[in-house]
């Protein structure tokens, strides 16, 4: 008969399976994968903060990526650097500390939805109500759409996380490089029913209204592309909505993978392996493809460094 420790605090994070020679190639990876998002994001939105020409409701939605991906790169990233360099067996973490990294990695994944759907939505007005534009992107709707983003992601993943804390736990291992919401219910020996109903509910409202919002917002900007003699317009579009596009499918493509590897135990080390670069790979690449992308941001930059005009990349 198998022993159990109920409701036990202290907890083991199995960690990632990595060979004795690739353990520190893999840390400096992560650590300085780690260091480049801090720098970048915390960088961007500096940037934007100080600089009044970036002032604009574009720019202060895209700030929410930014944060949202030192939120959830700080919660996860560190403590995976020090378990790295420890054995299995000392890679202890308290339950409440689990709880609250669940939390932040189901609200960092959730969030990123969210504000690349209210930046999708920005878009939409910029070029199909152009005329309107100022009167609709308003500082108090930029600061509603923001609100609403973060608000979403707070109740969704609250009800999420809330609906597996009611459990008794009967198992104290994490078979996770991180603790999240999956990871904390399988150490249930009760009922999951209800969790996995949940979960499953979350996961298609999410990426059905995200994905859903996204066709549709591109499919009227298509066609008043199509149907504008405005090559203004249309080249204002193209730029501006492909950086945006670019990162969402990123976010998707990174996000869809994980999900995947879920159904197939036999992958389990590359699931954790996908998990841990659907935080870093979006958080790297954001602020490289929209800021760097972006004419106003590289004046900014130009000015800021007093040197040669900084030119976007495309």
């Amino acid at each position: 008969m198998e022993n159990y420790t109920y409701n036990s605090f202290t907890l083991q994070l199995e960690g990632l399976n990595v060979s004795k020679d690739s353990v520190y190639p893999v840390f400096l990876f992560f650590l300085f994968s780690y260091l480049f998002i801090m720098v970048a994001n915390v960088g961007i939105a500096i940037l934007v903060f100080i600089d009044k020409n970036l002032h604009q409701p574009m720019y202060l939605l895209f700030c929410n990526l930014p944060v949202n991906d030192i939120f959830g790169n700080t919660i996860m990233v560190p403590r995976l650097l020090i378990d790295m360099l420890l054995p299995p067996s000392e890679r202890i973490i308290t339950y409440y500390e689990c709880v609250i990294q669940a939390f932040a990695t189901h609200m960092f994944g959730t969030t990123t939805h969210t504000v690349l759907m209210i930046m999708a939505f920005d878009r939409y007005v910029a070029i199909c109500n152009p005329l309107r534009y100022a009167a609709i992107m308003t500082n108090k709707m930029v600061i509603k759409l923001t609100v609403s983003a973060w608000g979403v992601a707070f109740v969704l993943v609250g009800i999420l996380l809330g609906l597996t804390i009611r459990l008794n736990r009967c198992r104290t291992l994490i078979m996770n490089p991180y603790c999240d919401n999956a990871s904390l219910f399988k150490l249930s020996c009760e009922s999951v029913f209800i969790n996995n109903v949940y979960g499953l509910t979350f996961t298609v409202v999410l990426f059905t209204a995200s994905i859903g919002s996204i066709v549709l917002t591109y499919t009227k900007i298509t066609v008043v592309c199509l149907t504008s003699k405005n090559k203004s317009l249309n080249s204002k579009a193209l730029q501006t909505c492909s950086t945006h596009l670019l990162m969402y499918l990123i976010m998707l493509l990174s996000g869809l993978i994980v999900i995947t590897l879920h159904r197939f135990p036999q992958y389990s080390d590359y699931r954790k392996l996908a998990a841990i670069l659907f935080h870093i790979i979006p958080g790297s690449l954001n602020p490289l493809i929209y800021g760097v992308q972006s004419a106003e941001i590289c004046k900014s930059l130009s000015k800021l460094f007093r040197s040669k005009p900084v030119m976007p990349l495309f």
